[in-house]
């Protein structure tokens, strides 16, 4: 009888001549490498939306704040990737990541973001 290791941990497997995997743990991590390979665009924007919600989450902490456009890129802040869109009366389109949002400004040279919470108000103006 050949002894098989198992691919994850290299664990002797034990039991059925067909069993691949040492443990549903080391099964499930394999199922998941597989998937992840096979929708890796779909884990890159999720990572990168949910790094952004992290960076505006970090310095927003009073409903409204605005920051140098650098100390967000720094932080890996990417605006490309949103989730939805909110326009204002005045025609400012907020670019939101889940419940955070960004309007770019510019004041003289330097580029800076306004950083929102979402509020309740703006569900009653059409969101996208």
């Amino acid at each position: 009888m050949e002894l098989r290791s198992c691919p994850i941990c290299q664990v002797t497997i034990k039991g059925r001549p067909d069993k691949k995997y040492c443990s549903i743990t080391c099964k499930s991590a394999a199922q998941y490498e597989e998937r992840k390979e096979k929708e890796q665009f779909y884990f890159k924007v999720d990572q990168q939306l949910k790094t952004n919600r992290r960076i505006l989450k970090k310095y927003n902490r009073t409903g409204k704040t605005t920051l140098r456009r650098e100390v967000l890129y720094e932080e890996g802040f990417n605006p490309s990737f949103f989730t939805h869109y909110w326009k204002n009366n005045k025609g400012d389109v907020y670019l939101f990541c889940y419940d955070y949002g960004t309007l770019k400004l510019k004041e003289g040279l330097k580029e800076k973001y306004l950083i929102v919470e979402w509020q309740t108000y703006m569900s009653k103006n059409k969101a996208m």
